[in-house]
């Protein structure tokens, strides 16, 4: 067999030929997967097309029932019956796929023979137990369900798999830090301070004499939890689960929940509702802006000089949910985020962008706003907002 080795310079232009005729055949195909792809190819030389099958394959499917569009793709492209090129552009064009079926190819086996193999033994290439046996599917990577769930993006999901990340989402546990509260509580230990108002109360029993001294020590409570969702449309992909998060926050943490588009809202009120679907569907009636532009600056800055200073951030655990997309001059963006940094424990901004390949925060608001942020998360996944869920139960002490 001819060497079909693919040489690096090459990697990239078949990864996106290959990717952009499974994407009009239907398969749920991103620029991501294709960089995946490029790199794999880099990575794992294709010396022969069965090695090239199976690098693109594991690179590219996500689910058992995408393997019969999947190959007849394969089959177009690298049997010469397509090419990957044709028709750039038109999104009227048919999808370009094989009509015949082909056989998958089976990856060599790498066990060491054993004597009896040669004899016919089940499962192996050399058995005559018939065609159908000697044409069985070999699954070499196959990802579960909840495993797709868990890693693949939000952005990616069909509405039956969002709904189901939603499920697994509303179980998430967002536990801010503790702190020194001012109220004390008794203690019988006397190392503690002395609690005079507790001591002249107990003396009364005793005839004005304090015969016994009530001492007390500071109670711990969680620091207060904020969370500032964007809802803009370049956020659209992201915004129901994230709203989801903020729901089970609200209900269950008693966090305070604003979203901002072209002007800031709070929905603290709206998501105190048990029941999620309908704490959803008014939240999004008392937030007129919905999938509108992003006022980034004027969002923040309303916050905190409408609610941050007035309490609600002093000492919080405040997290951004934003791609940082903004209308505002980055300066603006630079100075309500330093008044907020001012006031909050923490800020954890959560922006799904973060996990693209060779993204990097170095212009517009989002590069405005990092110097500010204690934690910087991607959250684009049920897997990312597991980190989320630790940025903001983490205890650092800022410098």
């Amino acid at each position: 067999m001819a060497d079909t080795r693919i040489p690096p310079v090459a990697a990239g232009p078949l990864a996106v030929g290959l990717t952009t005729a499974l994407h009009r055949a239907g398969l749920p195909t991103t620029p991501e997967r294709a960089a995946g792809l490029a790199r794999a190819l880099q990575l794992v030389p294709a010396v022969d097309r069965a090695a090239l099958y199976w690098t693109c394959r594991v690179a590219l499917v996500t689910d058992r029932a995408q393997l019969p569009v999947f190959d007849a793709v394969f089959s177009a492209v690298f049997d010469g019956m397509l090419d990957a090129a044709d028709n750039r552009g038109d999104p009227t064009a048919p999808p370009p796929i094989g009509s015949e079926p082909r056989t998958r190819p089976v990856p060599p086996d790498s066990r060491p023979s054993t004597p009896g193999a040669s004899q016919g033994t089940p499962g192996t290439a050399g058995g005559d137990d018939g065609g159908e046996e000697g044409e069985r599917e070999v699954l070499l990577a196959a990802a579960s369900a909840e495993e797709r769930l868990h890693s693949t993006s939000f952005a990616d999901l069909t509405p039956e798999e969002l709904g189901q990340v939603r499920e697994l989402v509303r179980r998430l546990v967002l536990s801010t830090p503790e702190r020194r509260s001012r109220r004390t509580r008794p203690t019988r230990r006397s190392g503690d301070r002395l609690d005079l108002r507790r001591t002249v109360r107990a003396a009364h029993r005793s005839g004005g004499d304090p015969a016994r001294l009530v001492h007390a020590q500071r109670r711990w409570q969680p620091r207060r939890l904020v969370l500032l969702c964007d809802v803009s449309g370049s956020m659209e992909p992201y915004t129901r689960v994230y709203l989801t998060l903020l729901q089970g926050a609200v209900a269950g943490a008693h966090a305070e929940a604003f979203v901002f588009s072209t002007r800031l809202t709070r929905l603290t009120r709206q998501l105190a509702l048990r029941d999620t679907d309908q704490a959803l569907a008014r939240a999004a009636e008392a937030a007129p802006d919905w999938a509108g532009g992003t006022r980034l600056a004027e969002g923040i800055g309303q916050f905190v000089s409408g609610h941050g200073r007035r309490g609600l951030a002093r000492g919080a655990v405040v997290v951004v949910l934003s791609d940082g997309w903004a209308q505002d001059d980055p300066e603006e963006v630079a100075e309500a985020m330093r008044r907020l940094h001012r006031l909050a424990h923490r800020i954890v901004w959560v922006n799904p962008r973060k996990a693209a390949p060779g993204y990097a925060p170095l212009v517009g608001g989002m590069a405005a706003a990092l110097p500010y942020c204690d934690a910087f998360v991607s959250g684009h996944s049920y897997a990312a907002l597991e980190q989320v869920v630790e940025a903001v139960r983490e205890d650092v002490r800022r410098r």
